[in-house]
């Protein structure tokens, strides 16, 4: 491992790796592009496996691989809403942001292994069991916002469905539509 990851190095890896995966979360692409495209946010972030311990850190995961397609953690919360995690890197250039990818034969891979950084903090080290509920409770919470999720486009479709308002009406459906095509 390199002592020194550059700018350089970071968008290179970023390229090759969009170029051949396909992340769970189409957002989470537009996001990597957007980190890609600004070296003074791409200063900023360091590829890690530990992205847990840190103050705010990114996991993304591609289709090849059965894990969550995007979580965002800040200081102990968590959300998979790409745009609030975008939001947070725009307005916070200055915060160091960690991300971990989960994809199909990463611990082989030599490219990620040329920009992983190890962490300053000290890490504990997880037991199967930890791993275990740690992926219990991404789907939980995975599930639950999904649940919600849906509510609310139900609630605004009977609304609409109530008011008479066919386009409204439509367009919801729509995304209703969409948004369970891409749960599935």
């Amino acid at each position: 491992m390199k002592n020194v990851i550059t700018v350089t190095d970071k968008k290179q890896f970023i390229k090759w790796f969009l170029e051949r995966y396909e992340l769970r979360n189409p957002e989470a692409e537009w996001l990597l592009q957007y980190l890609a495209s600004n070296d003074q946010l791409l200063a900023k972030v360091h590829f890690t496996e530990q992205f847990k311990n840190s103050q705010k850190s990114l996991l993304m995961s591609t289709t090849c691989v059965q894990m969550t397609g995007f979580k965002f953690y800040k200081n102990k919360r968590v959300t998979s809403d790409v745009e609030k995690a975008f939001l947070d890197v725009h307005s916070h250039p200055e915060e160091d942001v960690y991300i971990t990818l989960y994809y199909k034969e990463r611990s082989d891979c030599v490219h990620y292994a040329a920009v992983i950084e190890t962490t300053q903090e000290p890490i504990r080290k997880a037991t199967p069991t930890d791993i275990l509920i740690g992926l219990q409770v991404d789907l939980l919470l995975d599930h639950i916002e999904q649940t919600h999720h849906i509510k609310r486009l139900l609630t605004s479709i009977n609304q609409a469905l109530d008011e008479g308002d066919r386009d409204v009406f439509m367009e919801l459906s729509a995304r209703y539509k969409a948004y369970l095509n891409h749960i599935q």
